[in-house]
Order: structure tokens, then sequence, then C-alpha cells
């Protein structure tokens, strides 16, 4: 397996491409990034959380290597505590490691896309991108990561929408950038953006987890439209263009 440090022979980046599958192995060790920088780790921590009381050290699943093949991507990762994760996102090189994510692209019966923006004590304050978060250990099973049940438990928890109602897309599209990977998989409920929205907003009355500040109906590739997390872009881009071919 090759095993890329560098991304080469991937397609360029921050553009959409499909693969045929994935496949996240979790290693039962500690990631090298974690072991190499933890008093590094700590004391960022200490800086994270004097700026936003609100951020928890729960448990993710991080890379170590990645690879793109004809049968798709192939991960090994850990588990790391999330203050490694901010640590290791404020490094210029990022090196060390990869972010990879899953993103449900929901999308609405009138041909828009539906995202939520994060409330002001999360991570990621104001920010727009659809419902997701990174793996968990509550996503591994028989020691691989669990893509779908991520989205489905992510989607769920944030928006009350369960994805198993929805039209799911044929296979994975991805993208990347500074060793960040998104997987996309596209889910279209049979409800017009007006009424996912309206029906997000209802959720939040009643939800447990108190992370988002709101739903938006995206309606075109304008990047300037909301406060856009850096993956949103070339997805936005992708599907607008891709729409207007089709």
């Amino acid at each position: 397996m090759d095993f890329s440090e560098d991304f080469a022979g991937w397609p360029e980046p921050r553009t959409v491409f499909p693969i045929a599958g994935v496949d996240l192995r979790v290693l039962p060790d500690d990631h090298p990034f974690y072991s190499a920088n933890g008093d590094a780790i700590a004391e960022n921590w200490v800086s994270e959380t004097a700026a936003n009381p609100h951020l928890f050290d729960g448990r993710m699943i991080f890379q170590k290597r990645l690879a793109l093949t004809s049968e798709g991507l192939a991960g090994e990762g850990h588990v790391i505590p999330f203050s490694t994760f901010m640590y290791w996102r404020r490094q210029p090189e990022r090196q060390g490691g990869i972010h990879l994510f899953a993103y449900p692209v929901i999308e609405s019966s009138d041909g828009a896309l539906v995202a939520i923006r994060m409330g002001a004590h999360t991570a990621n304050p104001g920010q727009v991108y659809f419902a997701a978060g990174s793996l968990e250990p509550d996503d591994i099973f028989d020691g691989r990561c669990d893509l779908e049940y991520n989205m489905r438990r992510e989607v769920l928890e944030e928006t009350g929408f369960d994805l198993r109602d929805a039209q799911a897309g044929e296979g994975y599209f991805a993208t990347y950038h500074r060793r960040t990977v998104t997987v996309l998989k596209m889910y279209r409920f049979d409800l017009t953006a007006d009424e996912i929205v309206e029906r997000i907003h209802a959720h939040m009355l009643v939800a447990e987890d108190k992370e988002i500040a709101g739903a938006v109906a995206i309606r075109s590739a304008d990047p300037e439209a909301y406060s856009y997390n850096f993956a949103m872009l070339p997805v936005i881009d992708w599907y607008f263009h891709k729409s207007s071919l089709t």
C-alpha cells in the first residue's frame, strides 16, 4: 500500500473527486504526533481553554497516514485527545498527521443545500458547514471507522434528521487542503430547503446538544454568502457547477 506523505498522485487540492470507498483502520497505540508533542499540546490547551472555557478534551480519530488507490481511501489512525488536534491545526505546516472527517451533504427537493452555523462556544464559532463532526471512538467497529454511522449520529444530534429517511447518493467523493481530507456523501430529503431549516430550528429548542446556532439554505456557490468553513468552498463550487451542467 502506497501511503503518501505529501499527497503525491492525488487530484489537485480543493477539487472534488470520486473515490471507490473508504477503509480506515484504528491502531491501538498512541499517535506519534501526540507522543512527540505532549508538553506543547498541554501548553496550547491552557491557552485554548482560557479563550474558550467551554471546550472539552474528548477523544477523536486522527490519521497517521492515508493512501488513495483504485479501491478508494485507506488509512491508519489513532485515538487522540481533542487537545492534540487543536495544537496540530495551529501549526503552519500541519505535519505529523492528517485530519479526515465526513460531510453528509444535505440536499433539498428544490435544489439547495442545507448547512448549520456553529455556536459561539464551540471550537469553530460562527462557521457554516454541513452537520458533521470528527470521527470518535463511538464510530469504531471491529477496529475500523464507520463513516456512515458517524454521519448519521452527527446529523441526528445536531439537526434531528435521520439520514436513513433520505435518498442516499451513490458512492463517495473527497476533497483535501492543508492535510485535511473531507469525505462527502449526498443525502436528498423530499423537503424544501426552507422546510428543512424550519425543522432544524424546532429541533434546536429540544436538543440536548446545543452546539449549533442555526441552519442556513445554500442556493449558490457564492463563497461570501456565509462565514463558511474552508472545507465547504470546494463542495459548494462543485455542487452548483455540477448542477448547472445537468
